[in-house]
């Protein structure tokens, strides 16, 4: 009988160690930054990666900035961002990437379509023109009769607040060829595109810019551009023309770390992609040609920068 007692003690005290040296190996790796990148498919990528490898990733919001910054400072183990980092012209005329957004790669993974969204029952337009777009934004139009010539109601312009946010900057960069432009100063201002987003959905006569990542999952209508639906297979043909990179965001070493550089192998392998895509995204392999024909010469610029110092990483190498 005590012999009994002994083996059974024995078994339950086999499975409890093994079962904690289960959970002492377990990794969990943080994630955060972009919203865009969060809803539109950064939760499928860690979804389909915790199922292929067991390793789960811990993902939270809080905007491009966070993502880069907080990688950057060794807050966090991976970031995403809808923005390059900022680069800034010193006392000498050279130009280079801001201190607290250098210590690490920026790794592209997709494209995101800028699109113009308005509430889903709006019926006063379906398509708006760059021109249109651009004086909306400065304020040379801020009545819907200006654009549809029926409704006489004020346009309801929702911008993000500060000017380096992820749909901020890169819609500077990308539609005024600047880093400095002036938004219209009856535009109300909120703190992040899901917040824009969630507002556009209860305005009738409001009016915003975010990215078709995030967009497509809310209750809103996005605008052709010029006539051209945004797509992603009119991305894919470069045919529609106001977009931004989404970027995997790593610490400088983080090849180092077998974890992470396992996601991010994973990310930029043909079945990452794929989840990527699945998810209403425009892998980044599928999109080159669009550097070619929709980009401005700002976006270039900070590009040319970014690579120049070593942050933009091509291929996670």
């Amino acid at each position: 009988m005590a012999f009994k007692y002994l083996l059974t003690a024995a078994v339950t005290v086999f499975f409890m160690t093994n079962t904690l040296t289960v959970q002492a190996e377990a990794k969990v790796l943080t994630w955060a930054g972009c919203g865009i990148s969060k809803k539109g498919f950064m939760n499928d990528l860690a979804k389909a990666y915790e199922k292929k490898t067991g390793i789960s990733i811990k993902i939270a919001g809080g905007g491009a900035t966070k993502g880069l910054r907080h990688v950057a400072a060794g807050k966090i183990n991976m970031g995403g961002s809808c923005r390059l980092p900022l680069v800034f012209k010193k006392d000498d005329g050279t130009t280079q990437v801001l201190g607290i957004e250098k210590n690490l790669n920026v790794i592209p993974v997709g494209w995101d379509a800028l699109v113009a969204i308005v509430k889903k029952d709006n019926k006063m337009i379906d398509s708006i023109t760059t021109k249109q777009l651009k004086d909306i934004f400065t304020g040379k139009i801020s009545n819907w009769k200006q654009l549809d010539g029926k409704t006489d109601k004020p346009i309801n312009l929702y911008i993000r607040k500060g000017k380096i946010s992820g749909v901020g900057l890169t819609l500077r960069q990308q539609l005024f060829n600047s880093t400095d432009k002036v938004f219209s100063k009856s535009a109300k201002v909120l703190k992040s595109s899901g917040k824009i987003e969630k507002a556009l959905e209860k305005d009738p006569y409001g009016i915003a810019v975010s990215g078709i990542s995030s967009s497509r999952h809310r209750n809103l209508t996005m605008l052709k551009l010029d006539g051209v639906e945004p797509t992603m297979q009119n991305l894919k043909k470069s045919k529609y023309k106001l977009y931004r990179i989404l970027f995997l965001v790593a610490p400088k070493n983080y090849e180092k770390d077998p974890d992470m550089k396992a996601f991010v192998d994973f990310a930029l392998s043909i079945h990452g992609q794929k989840v990527i895509e699945k998810a209403g995204t425009l892998p980044y392999r599928k999109g080159f040609g669009l550097l070619r024909t929709a980009a401005s010469f700002e976006y270039l610029r900070a590009m040319d920068i970014v690579d120049r110092e070593g942050l933009y990483t091509l291929g996670g190498n």
